[in-house]
């Protein structure tokens, strides 16, 4: 789409731009910025960005899809369109379905659903076989067929075969995401207070802390950079603090809503919240924020996750973990921590945008004439109701359901990538 937005809020984290600008966009590239365009013609589409935001596309560092496998929980289409409802022009995907993106036939099928006018998809391919653990997959050939980098979305708890990852991988300047996680230790609530007041299953700080201690051992031997995904606890960012201080290669991600809650907002025992890792205590909340504005945690995740409303409406220690999120994570942390004066738009759109895309070694979307156009137009006073029929999925996947909300986003450009 031609587009002529017209005194448009311009954020730019990568140059620290913050001003209000006209914008024309012509065949995908911005032609041109300045107070005040004059444009002409009638195949130029004229959009009045007053009290909009106008802002490089989001980049999530890995969502999940219900294809192949479980379609009738999302199909990746599905996933597309709630993406760039929620402003996200590159996804990355994790290669947990069934079958797993573990060879090179799953990568050449993820890859064959991009097209024009839909986010880019970054596809994730496995570290081990089936995501399962065992066995290391031809990482020399998948890394060479257009995959975003290595993950299993799973824990790895094979310390030898962590440690031949690491050695292996040293020449792929792909990244790796690790999640610390002990799966021999169960339980669906942080413990603490919360826990035993509720009385759900408590699950330590150490479940993630062990292993986490264990995986920068290894990067202190192998030196390889390493990013680690949803961290979810205070012990875990003081880890990080400490590991970035000594100077290794590591970066770290949080989720969304792990920023947004904590064990205290579980009184309702709402299947949406039962996330995995599951909620931090108040503390593990607060110092998850303080590790974002600290710089020890990078950049934010969605973590997107659908199930059926027949999985998911069930008890809450019951139920699968995983939250929608692509299409809310903007206008809500929006509202959070910009609207609040908590954060500026420009630490936001560092945490959704350009950080992210460092950690994934791509290249950051820039508003500069003659760059492609990959961006969102945010309306942060555009109010709406989270609905089935808004989300693409039934409402229980989603601890904001029925409730109205400001900020959406309006529109995305997006760069031509396919045929």
């Amino acid at each position: 789409m031609n587009s002529w937005i017209r005194q448009v809020r311009i954020l730019d984290p990568l140059t620290q731009r913050d001003q209000i600008s006209d914008v024309l966009i012509r065949e995908g590239v911005i032609q041109a910025m300045g107070d005040s365009l004059d444009v002409s013609g009638d195949d130029v589409t004229e959009i009045n960005g007053q009290g909009c935001i106008l802002g490089p596309g989001l980049v999530d560092l890995y969502s999940q899809t219900g294809e192949p496998g479980h379609e009738s929980r999302e199909t990746l289409g599905q996933l597309l369109a709630a993406a760039a409802q929620g402003g996200f022009t590159r996804i990355g995907i994790l290669p947990n379905t069934t079958p797993a993106v573990d060879n090179l036939a799953q990568v050449q099928q993820r890859l064959s659903n991009q097209y024009n006018h839909q986010p880019q998809i970054l596809p994730w391919a496995a570290i081990t076989q089936g995501t399962q653990g065992g066995q290391l997959t031809d990482l020399m050939e998948l890394g060479e067929v257009g995959v975003v980098g290595f993950c299993d979305g799973q824990p790895i708890t094979n310390g030898l075969m962590m440690q031949r990852l690491l050695d292996y991988t040293q020449s792929l300047p792909l990244p790796i995401a690790l999640w610390p996680c002990d799966r021999k230790q169960t339980g669906t609530c942080r413990d603490g207070a919360d826990a035993i007041r509720l009385g759900l299953s408590p699950l330590p700080a150490t479940a993630e802390t062990i292993p986490l201690s264990a995986l920068l051992e290894e990067v202190v031997t192998t030196q390889r950079p390493v990013h680690f995904m949803r961290i979810s606890t205070a012990r875990s960012v003081e880890l990080i603090r400490a590991s970035k201080a000594r100077g290794l290669p590591i970066t770290a991600s949080v989720t969304w809503l792990h920023l947004l809650f904590s064990t205290a907002d579980l009184d309702s025992y709402a299947p949406s919240l039962r996330l995995e890792p599951p909620l931090g205590n108040p503390t593990d909340q607060t110092e998850l924020i303080r590790g974002l504005e600290d710089g020890t945690l990078d950049a934010i995740a969605v973590d997107h996750c659908v199930h059926t409303y027949e999985e998911k409406a069930v008890p809450f220690g019951v139920a699968p973990p995983g939250a929608v999120g692509l299409q809310l994570a903007l206008p809500i942390l929006w509202q959070t921590f910009v609207a609040t004066n908590r954060w500026s738009a420009l630490q936001l759109w560092n945490y959704l945008s350009l950080q992210p895309a460092q950690c994934l070694n791509i290249e950051p979307a820039q508003i500069q004439i003659n760059s492609p156009a990959n961006l969102v137009l945010f309306d942060p006073s555009h109010s709406w109701t989270v609905s089935t029929k808004n989300l693409g999925c039934d409402v229980i996947n989603s601890p904001y359901g029925h409730q109205t909300i400001q900020g959406k986003a309006k529109h995305i450009w997006l760069p031509t990538v396919g045929p």
